[in-house]
């Protein structure tokens, strides 16, 4: 029988890289809740209409990458490839809409059948934020401070570069969109196949072709600045007002678009060199009529998802694996009172392992092996004087004799580095 792998595209998170994911995590929850998001898990799978009908037909996710499949229903399901939407959809499935404004954070696995490379995966996970309600630029300011403190906290914000655009309102991208045809149409023949088709149904999506020859015409193309309306003007120029007021440095960028249909006004990417091309690590914007495409009020939102893979990779060095006290016992006789010992340990807060042989040599050479800062030690004459051993491992010296009821203040007082 073959040895069999995980799917291409997925990877097992273990030991040190394991301890990256969750530490990217815990830190990303940690800090969302310092603004007030509080966490909501939506379902790994969703109707599919709630992604056909939001992400965009054009948008590369739908056209090529969503993993949708009939159930044995007969209904047609999807695998969330990302979270934005099945939190809209929640906000209206659960009655929400009047209850504003939310304030989400999310973190789980996505799906996209994508091509493998590096820190990018067909499950992957993300961590993210959506503030729905406010239609405010204040409120787009504090999501991508969010979302660089979150940076910040990880140790990983020096070598990325906050880069912000404006994608106008309808207004503006109904001139803009004008201007693209107009431009794009004098190269028609010399656009990928993929962009001529674009061309027809959304000019906008071009700007994020990754083709070459694409890329020489997008060069030239009109800017959207060109193309605002007052009110997007003045909306923009307060998210740029509100973040320098909070000393989040950024930098203009007028050609971001976002790979999904739905955002409008602010775009924005926390990017880097330091992945290679593939250098985007956190990434959203602001969008007017998604929870509309779900049977909701048009209530307006500002969100951004981060690969929590990528993050990983910036991480200086994963968080050490817990060391654990290691409880040994002489005897078969005596397992159940060092078991007893562990369990007492355990409920007093103490990373403790259970050595189930009878051997004290090896269960030490076991216990050095994995760094144990202490060993607990049972043989038949310390249960007769009821009394145990505890060994300092690290500074290789031992002290006998402890009733068990001293044993767990003694252990606290050896891990906080006392004598």
């Amino acid at each position: 029988m073959p040895r069999l792998q995980p799917p291409r595209g997925t990877h097992d998170l273990i030991g040190d890289e394991q301890r990256r994911h969750r530490l990217v995590t815990d830190t990303a929850r940690a800090i969302a809740g310092r603004y007030g998001f509080e966490e909501w898990a939506t379902p790994i799978f969703e109707d599919t209409a709630v992604f056909a009908r939001t992400l965009g037909e054009t948008s590369d996710v739908v056209t090529k990458e969503m993993y949708t499949f009939a159930d044995r229903g007969g209904d047609s399901l999807t695998l969330r490839p990302e979270g934005t939407a099945g939190v809209c959809r929640a906000l209206v499935s659960n009655g929400l809409t009047q209850t504003l404004p939310q304030r989400v954070f999310y973190a789980g696995p996505m799906f996209r059948y994508e091509r493998p490379q590096k820190g990018r995966f067909r499950q992957f996970h993300q961590i993210g934020v959506e503030l729905l309600g406010p239609h405010n630029p204040v409120a787009d300011a504090e999501v991508i401070a969010c979302g660089h403190h979150i940076l910040r906290a990880l140790g990983i914000a020096e070598g990325v570069r906050l880069e912000i655009n404006t994608l106008g309102d309808d207004e503006s991208r109904a001139r803009y969109r004008e201007a693209l045809v107009a431009y794009f149409g004098k190269f028609v023949g010399d656009l990928s196949a993929e962009s001529q088709m674009r061309l027809e149904k959304n000019p906008l999506r071009i700007l994020d072709s990754k083709d070459a020859k694409d890329r020489a015409i997008i060069a030239d193309a009109p800017r959207i600045g060109d193309h605002l309306s007052d009110f997007a003007h003045q909306f923009h120029e307060g998210v740029r007002r509100t973040l320098a007021a909070a000393r989040v440095p950024f930098v203009e960028n007028p050609r971001i678009v976002r790979g999904l249909d739905y955002y409008s006004l602010t775009a924005f990417e926390f990017i880097t060199e330091r992945l290679g091309a593939q250098g985007t690590v956190m990434a959203g914007g602001h969008y007017e009529a998604l929870v509309k495409e779900m049977g909701g009020p048009e209530i307006p939102g500002v969100g951004f998802a981060a690969g929590i893979e990528r993050l990983a990779m910036l991480l200086a060095a994963p968080p050490p694996a817990p060391a654990p006290v290691f409880v040994l016992h002489a005897e078969d006789s005596l397992a159940d009172d060092a078991f007893a010992v562990t369990q007492t340990l355990r409920n007093a807060g103490i990373v403790t392992e259970f050595y189930y042989y009878p051997a004290l040599k090896r269960g030490l050479e076991r216990a050095n092996k994995i760094a144990a800062p202490a060993a607990i030690l049972l043989g038949s004459d310390e249960v007769e004087k009821n009394a145990i051993v505890v060994r300092d491992l690290r500074r290789r010296e031992q002290t006998s004799h402890f009733a068990p009821a001293d044993v767990v203040m003694h252990v606290k007082k050896l891990l906080a580095g006392g004598a």
